[in-house]
């Protein structure tokens, strides 16, 4: 079963939603809300899509439902190719879930972004790729470091106690104080889990750099490594639980 999250970020106030969850069992695809799009509801006002109009349903499909899929480049576009290289995708293994969960799925017409949800490795470790965020904040003298990167070069996580839209954010920084980006939103409560139970086995190396005219958001990409603890659940806070996982009735798309 592979397993993908939809976040939403409200563009007023900045507050970070998983609203929904997209599993694919290799037959079908399955969408359900969680209990974040309750919470954007009361929160922010959030409206639920059009193609999902209600939320407690479970929408089933033996295709990609529309929303997600045209969050993918084209295989037909020139320029595929070299996209997958960006991604870092191994050649024959670029398929929808894959290609969604490496990019983001991020779009300049909305306020969405797709995320995977990890799985432990063949050696039973935590390991998950990650594009650096928040790129386009940065100075010039920090993308010139991240264009000077080696592969595999270590980053370090600092708390940004004092950052005004979210105190938890966790900046990405070298070894020569350079601030190189931030952590994904959607991996910050986990990494302050997997560091509370040993920071020094929580590794981020840089895995991949994409030089210009690669958008920034696709940059710099990383990897992060640590023991996966027993009885450690990922995303495993109230707003990523399914709000319809386990009902009978459900709408089946095609």
């Amino acid at each position: 079963m592979k397993t993908l999250f939809l976040a939403w970020q409200d563009p007023k106030s900045r507050a970070w939603f998983p609203i929904g969850r997209l599993t694919f069992d290799g037959t079908q695809y399955q969408f359900v809300y969680t209990q974040g799009a309750a919470m954007a509801q009361r929160k922010c006002e959030f409206q639920l899509l059009l193609a999902f109009p209600k939320l407690n349903m479970v929408y089933k499909s033996i295709h990609l439902f529309p929303l997600f899929s045209n969050r993918l480049m084209q295989r037909s576009r020139p320029n595929y190719k070299n996209y997958v290289e960006w991604l870092n995708i191994p050649e024959g293994e670029d398929d929808p879930i894959a290609i969604l969960a490496r990019s983001g799925g991020r779009k300049e017409t909305d306020n969405f972004e797709v995320f995977p949800c990890p799985e432990p490795d063949e050696n039973g470790l935590y390991y998950i790729h990650f594009f650096a965020h928040g790129l386009r904040h940065l100075p010039t003298c920090a993308i010139e470091r991240i264009n000077q990167f080696n592969m595999g070069e270590l980053l370090y996580l600092a708390n940004e106690f004092q950052n005004p839209y979210d105190p938890r954010a966790l900046l990405l920084c070298t070894e020569d104080h350079h601030i190189v980006g931030y952590c994904p939103r959607y991996l910050v409560d986990d990494v302050f889990q997997l560091k509370n139970r040993n920071p020094e086995l929580v590794k981020v190396h840089v895995e991949r750099i994409n030089p210009a005219p690669t958008p920034l958001q696709l940059r710099l990409l990383c990897n992060m490594t640590t023991e996966w603890p027993q009885e450690f659940h990922p995303y495993s806070g109230q707003e990523y639980q399914p709000i319809a996982a386990d009902i009978p009735t459900s709408y089946a798309a095609t």
